[in-house]
C-alpha cells in the first residue's frame, strides 16, 4: 500500500507531480488501483506509472492510505512452461503436459507470486519451479516439484539468505527440499618408521561411506597428518582423519601404527600396524579399530646378519616379514574410484635392515621404500595418500632416525545438481560424469 501526503494529485501530460515534500513518491504494485466502477486510477507497467487519462484528477485526504489491487491475476491460462513475474498470479493447466515455472532472475524483499492448479491435474503432470539461481527456502537446488491436484502455491521473497518462502503451498512434503546422497573416502595419516634398523610405518586407516545429508548440513572434514619418524625408538602413529555433521554417522579412520625401532621393537597399532624389528620377532599389531581399516605389519627377523625388519601393513594387505638378508615389503594399499579413476591409498612402508642394502619396497598407495644403502634413511610416505614411512638401515650406535608417514586425505563426491559450492579449507574441486568431487588435502568443511 502507499501513503499519499497531499490533498490532490492532478497530473496532466507533460507535467510534474509533487507529492508533499520534494522527494516523496507513490509506490504502486504491479497491476492497478481502480475506482468503484472498475476504472484504472493508478497503474504500473515496468518503470512507467500511469495515473488515469490526461487531465484526470485524484483527490485524496491528507494522510490517507491508498491500497492497491494486490496481485495481478493473468487472464491467459498457462499451458506451457513460462517465466513468472513478481506481483502476478497464474492459473496453470497441466492437462496436456508437465510445466516448468521459471522464477525471476532477480527479486526484492516482499515480491510475491501465486500459481494455482487450473484443472486439478498436477498429480498427473507436475509443476516444477526453476529457482533461476535464487534460493528457495535457503537452497539453490533441487528445484521444488508440486504434484498435488488442486494445489495453490503462494511464495514471497524474503531476501538472499532464505530466498523464496512459500506463504502457503497446501503440501508440507514439498516445502522441505529432500536430502541427497554423498560418497565419502576417509584416509588417515600414515605411521612413521622407527629409529635405527626399523620397521616400516603402517598405512593410515582407510574407510568409505555413503550417507544422505540434509540441505544446509555443515560437514566437518578433518585430515590427519602423517606420524613423525622415531628419534628415540618406535615411529609415531599417524593422526586420524574424519567426517562429521548433524544427522550423519561420524566416520573416523585411525592413523597408521609406527614402525618398530631400536628399544621398542614391536610395531605400533593403528589403522594398519607398523612393522616389527630385531630378534624378538616384533609384530605388526592387529589394527585397533573396528571395523578393520587395514592390516597387520610384518615381523622382524631374529636372524643375523641382516635382522631384516617387517614392512608396515597396508589397507589392502599385510606387511611382509623380514629375513636375515632383507627387509619385508610394505603391504599394498586399497583402491578407490571416488574421483572418477582408480587411485590406491594407505600402503605400508618397507622394512629396513641392520646390515645390507636390501630394504623392503613400500606398498602401493604411497608406502615409502626402505633405505637401500647402509647408514641411511628410508623414504617418507607420500603426502595425501596415508602411506607409511620406509624403514632405515643402521648399525650401532643407532643414530639414523626414522621418517614420517604421508598425510591423509578426505574426498567427497556429490551429485553436481546438488553441489552447493560452499566450502572451507580450499579443497580441490573437479567433476566426473554427473558428480562433483572435493578432495580435502587439509581440514575444512562442506555445506550440503
Amino acid at each position: 500500500m502507499s501513503k499519499i501526503e497531499v490533498d490532490t494529485i492532478a497530473p496532466q501530460s507533460g507535467t510534474t507531480v509533487t507529492l508533499g515534500e520534494s522527494g516523496d513518491s507513490i509506490n504502486v504494485t504491479p497491476g492497478a488501483i481502480k475506482d468503484s466502477s472498475g476504472n484504472v486510477i493508478i497503474s504500473k507497467s515496468g518503470s512507467t506509472v500511469t495515473l488515469g487519462a490526461s487531465g484526470d484528477t485524484v483527490s485524496v485526504a491528507a494522510g490517507a492510505t491508498l491500497e492497491g489491487a494486490g496481485l495481478a491475476w493473468q487472464s491467459d491460462i498457462k499451458t506451457a512452461s513460462f517465466t513468472a513475474v513478481a506481483g502476478e498470479g497464474y492459473w496453470v493447466n497441466t492437462t496436456s503436459s508437465a510445466i516448468t515455472i521459471t522464477l525471476p532472475a532477480a527479486a526484492s524483499v516482499g515480491d510475491q507470486i501465486i500459481f494455482t492448479d487450473y484443472a486439478r491435474t498436477w498429480e498427473t503432470n507436475a509443476v516444477t519451479v526453476n529457482q533461476n539461481s535464487l534460493n528457495f527456502q535457503g537452497a539453490t537446488s533441487p528445484n521444488p516439484v508440486y504434484d498435488t491436484n488442486g494445489q495453490s502455491v503462494n511464495i514471497v521473497y524474503s531476501g538472499a539468505t532464505q530466498g523464496w518462502i512459500p506463504n502457503s503451498d497446501d503440501d508440507a512434503t514439498n516445502k522441505v527440499i529432500p536430502p541427497y546422497s554423498i560418497d565419502f573416502l576417509v584416509v588417515a595419516g600414515g605411521g612413521g618408521s622407527g629409529l635405527g634398523y626399523s620397521g616400516g610405518g603402517g598405512g593410515g586407516g582407510f574407510r568409505t561411506s555413503t550417507q544422505s545429508a540434509n540441505i544446509g548440513t555443515v560437514i566437518t572434514v578433518t585430515v590427519g597428518d602423517g606420524g613423525a619418524g622415531g628419534t628415540v625408538d618406535r615411529g609415531i602413529q599417524g593422526s586420524s582423519s574424519s567426517i562429521s555433521g548433524s544427522g550423519l554417522t561420524t566416520i573416523t579412520s585411525a592413523g597408521g601404527g609406527g614402525g618398530g625401532g631400536v628399544g621398542a621393537y614391536v610395531g605400533g597399532d593403528g589403522g594398519s600396524g607398523g612393522g616389527g624389528t630385531e630378534n624378538v620377532g616384533g609384530s605388526g599389531n592387529t589394527p585397533s579399530t573396528s571395523p578393520s581399516q587395514g592390516n597387520n605389519g610384518g615381523y622382524g627377523s631374529p636372524a643375523s646378519p641382516g635382522y631384516g625388519s617387517g614392512g608396515g601393513g597396508g589397507a589392502g594387505a599385510v606387511g611382509g616379514n623380514g629375513t636375515n638378508t632383507a627387509g619385508g615389503n610394505g603391504g599394498n594399499g586399497a583402491a578407490s574410484s571416488i574421483t572418477g579413476s582408480s587411485v590406491t591409498y594407505a600402503g605400508g612402508g618397507g622394512g629396513g635392515l641392520y646390515q645390507g642394502t636390501s630394504g623392503g619396497a613400500g606398498g602401493t598407495g604411497g608406502g615409502g621404500n626402505a633405505a637401500t644403502s647402509t647408514e641411511s634413511q628410508g623414504v617418507p610416505g607420500t603426502a595425501n595418500t596415508g602411506g607409511g614411512g620406509g624403514g632405515s638401515n643402521d648399525t650401532a650406535p643407532y643414530s639414523i632416525n626414522g621418517v614420517a608417514g604421508g598425510k591423509g586425505v578426505v574426498i567427497l563426491s556429490v551429485p553436481t545438481a546438488n553441489y552447493s559450492g560452499t566450502t572451507t579449507g580450499s579443497p580441490t574441486v573437479t567433476t566426473s560424469g554427473s558428480n562433483t568431487i572435493m578432495q580435502f588435502n587439509g581440514s575444512g568443511s562442506y555445506t550440503a
